[in-house]
């Protein structure tokens, strides 16, 4: 099984379990944030399956769902050493009406933010932190980080980092102590070519954040189906490339079919492929893909025994996905 040593010494398994659909419903005024609905008892059961498994870092948000990704997480976790949680802050989302709540950052809204994951997850110290705020300006966040330092000292959380794709911005305080992983979109489309030189330079954790493209690499909406109701991919976003009016880009889909043979390589599924093509992409790389059924835990960490693609696969696929971009 490909593991992956952390910052603490620790070797954990090479993929982990993203959380952000199990949270449900999660709101921006009228605009869905989630991935249509869940229930909590096959998200339970698709939790305690990927423990089975060998999984052992969960990533989640005080955002999804309002606290709910990770009151899900401390009912089946609570406080396990073998289990990393990685939870995320700056996004307040209120637990009753689910509505993002907006605002600026505080000291004072960051401790209180902490205190109610650590209630949630059921946690003294919560093993990671990250900032969410991806665009967050990193001349301004001075502040965000000395107050995730003190939180460390305190014995809170053990260590942080920041969910950015912002190469500067993580250069600005991979320096500092107790700053240990960047949270980064990473897939077969988006190789992050800057930003993972850096993570490797400082050797970081990159927690990978999309690995299947938002469902597209599982190759379940190539057809011309469509998302559920109140689905974030049937939403109208800039950043929403991956899917368009809850279907799945035809660009991209056409780039997947040009590599879908490769990604099969030894057997594997297509997310599989997809996931293995990060373990292969860099040393430093941990996916994490969500799930909502017990179904995608198994294939997903189903990649773990395949390990990464080959090298002359990862070649091919290149070479590939270049001239589809030239056509």
């Amino acid at each position: 099984m490909e593991l992956i040593k952390l910052w603490n010494g620790r070797s954990v398994p090479r993929i982990g379990v993203g959380c952000w659909a199990i949270g449900g419903k999660t709101l921006a005024g009228s605009v869905s944030t989630y991935y249509g609905d869940v229930d909590d008892k096959q998200s339970i059961a698709g939790l305690r399956l990927a423990d089975e498994l060998g999984a052992r870092l969960f990533d989640t948000a005080a955002a999804y769902g309002g606290g709910h990704s990770e009151a899900l997480l401390g009912e089946v976790f609570g406080d396990r050493e073998d289990i990393v949680i990685v939870t995320k802050f700056g996004t307040p989302v209120d637990p009753v009406t689910r509505q993002n709540l907006g605002g600026e950052p505080t000291s004072a809204s960051i401790r209180a933010s902490i205190e109610q994951s650590r209630r949630n997850l059921r946690r003294d110290c919560i093993d990671v932190v990250l900032f969410h705020i991806n665009e967050y300006p990193a001349e301004k966040a001075g502040f965000v980080f000395d107050t995730l330092g003190h939180l460390r000292n305190e014995g809170k959380i053990s260590a942080f980092g920041w969910s950015t794709d912002n190469v500067e911005s993580a250069r600005a305080f991979a320096d500092r102590e107790g700053f240990v992983a960047v949270e980064n979109d990473l897939n077969v489309f988006d190789h992050a070519d800057a930003l993972m030189a850096l993570v490797e330079q400082e050797g970081l954790l990159s927690i990978n954040r999309l690995p299947l493209a938002m469902g597209l690499l599982s190759g379940k909406y190539n057809r011309g189906e469509t998302v559920g109701a109140h689905d974030i991919r049937a939403e109208k976003m800039d950043w929403m490339k991956f899917f368009k009016d809850g279907r799945a880009n035809p660009d991209f889909v056409r780039r997947l079919e040009s590599i879908r043979e490769l990604l099969q390589t030894g057997g594997r599924s297509l997310a599989q492929g997809a996931l293995s093509w990060i373990l292969a992409r860099s040393p430093n790389a941990l996916p994490v893909p969500g799930f909502k059924t017990e179904a995608q835990i198994h294939d997903n960490l189903g990649a773990l025994e395949k390990g990464p693609l080959p090298a002359a696969t990862m070649t091919e696929i290149e070479r590939l996905l270049s001239k589809q971009d030239a056509a």
